[in-house]
């Protein structure tokens, strides 16, 4: 078995097949499949006491209950043991915040013997239930919390993570994954249909129509697979060069497994067997005016179909609907984009006239779609050199795009759902 096999995740997705994604440093799984190596312990069920309390004990049925969870926490407590050998918390003896905690109830909570809340309450965290086992527990895992978080910082600055060769960094896109969905679930209810033509495994390259004058129509792609597919692929979006001349901006689409547009780079990440994204109307579509919107501009000069030529990739036609409307851009000022560098600099009802507010997308209700793919297994790698089939075949696909783009504007209510 060579070493890259042995570097694969173990997992199983959601398919039933498994996954392909290479696994963390020092683990048998990915970051995705992390949770499934390591589940949670079963809550467990609270069952009725049929045993009489004794005489004089009005909170033995919350012990019973509150003994559970303490069997809870001593169970996730080994599980952590096994993960960390070396991490010895420290213990209650030894704990100033635990003993002011017990002399705190002391002056807070009522008698043991009090019948009222609170006093269950006092009578709960007592010698009896929880103040050795159960505080212990919950100890144990603050400490743990906070050190494990110290040591990820840590690592951070030092530069001791891994990423693979083209920058992806899992920690990094797992920590951007719950802003990802709030976009997609929350912000933009963003529907999909056609997940079943994104194959599970393998090579194949996604073209759509490009709108929006922010990318993030790349996001919710990426977000959509990465979620809804059964086989949770990560989509590589390739970007303009331009964003690589803004400060963070291309360190932080590479963390997230995108990288610079180029026929060479999509070349190689088909021949790795990866999922890409393009969108081959570059900034004509990005920058559309909203008169002109969901009308598609030229698509290059055919890159992405030699790409696909090249690696015999399937090339799957993608509509975005709703991300032409989430800034209404009125003009484009040529003056002000040459001045500050921009490819354009677009002027709407609320930017730049509201500052960074006026940059704020609006809420508009998304759809993405996924068309049947286009097979070239017919056609052999050398016929990435005819012109006139490459031309012939942006053409076919731009056609493609377009009438999927007007289909779903057909079956369209409103722009807000």
């Amino acid at each position: 078995m060579s070493a890259e096999s042995e570097r694969r995740c173990q997992g199983i997705t959601r398919s039933g097949q498994p996954c392909r994604r290479r696994a963390a440093a020092g683990a048998a799984y990915c970051f995705t499949h992390q949770p499934q190596a390591n589940p949670a312990p079963p809550v467990p069920v609270p069952v009725a006491n049929d045993d009489p309390a004794p005489a004089g004990s009005a909170v033995q049925p919350h012990l019973k209950q509150l003994r559970q969870y303490v069997t809870q926490l001593n169970g996730l407590i080994e599980r952590l043991q096994k993960l960390r050998p070396g991490f010895r918390p420290p213990t209650l003896a030894q704990n100033p915040l635990a003993e002011r905690l017990r002399q705190s109830l002391d002056r807070i909570l009522p008698a043991p013997n009090s019948d009222s809340i609170l006093g269950q309450l006092r009578g709960a965290i007592s010698e009896e239930g929880l103040d050795k086992e159960a505080l212990q527990g919950i100890w144990y895992m603050l400490n743990y919390s906070l050190q494990y978080q110290a040591s990820v910082v840590k690592r951070r600055f030092t530069g001791e993570y891994e990423t693979d060769p083209w920058g992806l960094d899992w920690e990094f896109l797992d920590a951007v994954r719950p802003f990802l969905a709030f976009m997609y679930s929350v912000y933009w209810r963003v529907e999909t249909s056609g997940l079943e033509h994104v194959p599970d495994y393998g090579r194949g390259l996604l073209v759509s129509n490009h709108s929006g004058q922010i990318p993030f129509d790349a996001a919710m792609i990426e977000a959509a697979i990465l979620t809804e597919h059964p086989s949770q692929r990560l989509v590589r979006a390739l970007y303009a060069d331009w964003f690589a001349t803004l400060p963070f901006v291309s360190i932080l689409f590479d963390k997230t497994g995108q990288t610079l547009a180029h026929e060479e780079n999509a070349a190689r990440l088909l021949a790795q067997d990866e999922l890409v994204v393009v969108f081959p109307e570059g900034f004509k579509g990005g920058g559309k005016l909203f008169k002109d919107r969901y009308k598609l501009a030229r698509f290059g000069r055919g890159g992405f179909v030699r790409a696909a030529l090249q690696t015999q990739a399937p090339i799957i036609p993608v509509s975005v609907v709703g991300a032409e409307e989430t800034y209404i851009s009125l003009h484009k000022s040529k003056t002000l984009a040459r001045l500050m560098g921009f490819p354009y600099f677009p002027i709407s009802p609320t930017f730049p006239w509201l500052g960074l507010l006026g940059a704020l997308p609006l809420p508009t209700k998304w759809y993405i779609d996924f068309g049947e793919p286009l097979p070239l297994s017919e056609y052999a790698p050398a016929a990435a050199a005819d012109v006139v089939l490459v031309t012939q075949m942006s053409q076919q696909v731009r056609h493609k795009v377009q009438q999927m783009v007007y289909h779903r504007l057909a079956h369209r209510d409103s722009i807000f759902k």
